[in-house]
């Protein structure tokens, strides 16, 4: 598909009725209306009466040609085909079914109401704030390390194949172009990709990785933070030599404000050399992690000496040598909230504990109070459980502080400090489910 029309990008279309040209039905869904189309095939906003959802389906070109772009279509179709049932993530669109009928071939996935792609915020005039532009490329970042430790290299990572929902999250889209490691059907003839976003193995020929996606997504980070892509040309040729030969615009000549340190994550990323970029996914979203914090940390005159006086007195950290306290302090940051001010709400980064300073928090599911949560307790479970999402709103119930701690570098601490904060928190954890059930 082009860039305006990936599979499932069902943007800000009105419902409309169907047009003459479209089928009624497509296998067992109802065609409601087409939502764009491209090279390969027509996208449908449909629906599937067996679980009562609607569905984006791709109904590929009919054709009986035996040329290269016939076969990659259908080499494409079987990727697709292939990747059924084999990525759950929250920030992945999964796919649903495929199937053939009348020697056309469909592709079924989660439709997603009124999301757009982030193409729509690359351009000068609309570019989201920086921290914002942090968070979806953390989400991508840590998608695609779930997508590579499954052996699937999506390659063909751009701002036209991440939707982003009406509630702020990243979704990544079309791996109809994958590479998959138990797989000989994504061998595309030619050159597969997005030429402005392919890495320089990619433009080259070579046998790409992961690091090849994480190089797409450092170009698409890029782009959403300046407005402007790291090459640009009007020749196709001379656009693949900027991409194997040259080095992008600084980020901070074309964008000022843009901090230092985010600047060298995308200089990371962009390496023309993969050996000089992330090792992987996890990498890259412990940097962006970093950078989140440099960006949202609360500017209090505590310094670190008071910090570690009040958490050693805290009945979280009872357990906790001096040193392992000092090793969770730098894998988080301090974080102060006035009264009713949302911690935390579904759909927000899930890579984080909490644990309460000073003050409390409650717990609000549907609109009611479920639980407290006072000084010295934890929240923030779903960082157990990759790829989870909450389904509860945290807010502050009076002036709260909070120790934030992300999980992508408590990994990086010594395994005795992570073996301790996993018990901790899970033990407390426990007495909570326990007072529920007692108090119910």
């Amino acid at each position: 598909m082009n860039n305006q029309n990936a599979l499932a990008h069902t943007e800000t279309e009105p419902l409309l009725a169907a047009p003459l040209t479209a089928p009624e039905r497509i296998g067992k869904y109802y065609v409601v209306h087409e939502v764009g189309r491209g090279s390969s095939g027509i996208v449908y906003l449909s629906h599937d009466p067996f679980y009562g959802r609607d569905v984006a389906i791709k109904l590929y070109h009919a054709t009986g040609n035996e040329d290269a772009e016939s076969r990659n279509a259908r080499r494409m179709f079987m990727g697709e085909a292939h990747m059924i049932g084999k990525l759950h993530h929250p920030n992945i669109v999964p796919i649903y079914d495929a199937g053939e009928e009348d020697g056309r071939r469909y592709v079924v996935t989660e439709h997603i109401h009124g999301a757009r792609t982030l193409s729509a915020y690359c351009r000068p005039g609309s570019l989201l704030p920086i921290d914002q532009v942090v968070q979806i490329i953390y989400k991508c970042a840590k998608a695609l390390h779930y997508a590579h430790s499954r052996g699937v290299v999506h390659r063909d990572i751009k701002p036209s194949n991440i939707l982003l929902t009406q509630d702020g999250d990243a979704r990544i889209v079309d791996f109809g172009i994958a590479l998959v490691s138990d797989s000989d059907i994504s061998r595309l003839e030619g050159v597969a990709g997005s030429p402005a976003y392919m890495s320089p193995e990619q433009v080259q020929g070579h046998e790409l990785d992961a690091r090849s996606d994480l190089y797409s997504l450092g170009a698409v980070m890029y782009e959403m933070l300046c407005g402007q892509r790291p090459f640009r040309a009007g020749a196709l040729g001379k656009l693949l030599r900027q991409v194997v030969q040259s080095t992008p615009e600084p980020l901070r000549e074309v964008r000022p404000e843009i901090p230092e340190d985010l600047e060298a994550v995308v200089v990371r990323a962009l390496q023309k050399d993969p050996a000089n970029r992330f090792r992987n996914g996890a990498e890259f979203a412990a940097d962006l992690t970093r950078v989140h914090q440099h960006l949202r940390v609360a500017q209090s005159g505590i310094d670190d000496e008071e910090r570690f006086a009040v958490l050693r007195k805290l009945r979280f950290f009872h357990d906790f040598s001096h040193v392992e306290i000092r090793e969770v302090m730098r894998a988080g940051c301090w974080m102060e909230c006035q009264p009713g001010e949302p911690v935390l709400r579904p759909g927000d980064i899930d890579d984080r504990f909490y644990v309460v300073v000073s003050g409390k928090v409650r717990v609000i599911r549907n609109g009611d109070i479920v639980s407290r949560i006072e000084t010295g307790g934890c929240f923030g479970e779903a960082a157990f459980a990759e790829g989870s999402r909450r389904d509860a709103v945290i807010e502050a119930e009076g002036n709260v502080t909070l120790l934030k701690v992300a999980a992508t570098l408590l990994e990086q601490a010594s395994v005795p400090c992570q073996l301790r904060f996993n018990k901790v928190f899970l033990r407390e954890l426990v007495e909570r489910l326990q007072r529920g059930r007692k108090s119910g």
